[in-house]
């Protein structure tokens, strides 16, 4: 007898589940063309950004990123959005390389409204030296960025194309002090030239 009671209040729980799963969409699968009517991408920034930075010897690695805004455009709240940014040079087949993020999770954004700034940056990039080095290469390649959004398992789908700027979201740090060898050979250098100026002002 407990176990058929057992039985039975598994199933009523299941039921209810069920239920509680319809009514607020997590068992629904969203179609393509209702998720991309759905989101309005805005305030759409491209640049590049640091992966990695050493400055002796100096090297630094920039990787492009994408941040934007999602308006929610439809009247319900979307929630379980997850991205993916393609980033290729131009005229490349190949990806630079990608990002996925699971942004929009337990906290939907509502009918109307604007959700946070969402960043998805590139998991490779470009080497160089400095950041002036990168802004003094004219061989620097233009990157397109390539923006995907899925949810509740459906299909990837296309939300736009963009180029990257080379705007380059990075300030080399100011450098604390000068290694002690340096600085006395620098307090040598200037005394030098000092009594050398004193030296010419003699003789004149």
């Amino acid at each position: 007898m407990r176990r058929w009671a057992f039985i039975l209040v598994i199933i009523v729980a299941g039921i209810i589940l069920a239920y509680i799963f319809e009514k607020t969409g997590l068992w629904r699968t969203v179609s393509p063309d209702e998720l991309k009517n759905s989101i309005e991408i805005i305030d759409v920034e491209t640049k590049w950004v640091k992966k990695y930075y050493q400055p002796w010897p100096a090297k630094l690695i920039l990787v492009p990123a994408i941040s934007f805004r999602v308006k929610n455009i439809s009247d319900k709240p979307l929630r379980y959005i997850n991205f993916n940014a393609n980033f290729r040079f131009k005229d490349d087949y190949e990806n630079l390389g990608d990002c996925f993020l699971a942004a929009i999770r337990n906290d939907p954004v509502l009918p109307g409204e604007t959700s946070d700034v969402i960043t998805l940056k590139s998991n490779y990039g470009v080497e160089g030296k400095t950041k002036e080095s990168f802004e003094k290469n004219p061989y620097w390649k233009t990157v397109f960025v390539k923006l995907f959004a899925q949810s509740k398992g459906s299909q990837y789908v296309l939300l736009g194309e963009w180029e990257v700027s080379k705007k380059i979201e990075f300030e080399e740090p100011e450098p604390v002090g000068l290694p002690e060898k340096k600085k006395i050979k620098e307090k040598q250098d200037s005394s030098e030239k000092l009594s050398s100026e004193k030296k010419k002002e003699e003789i004149k």
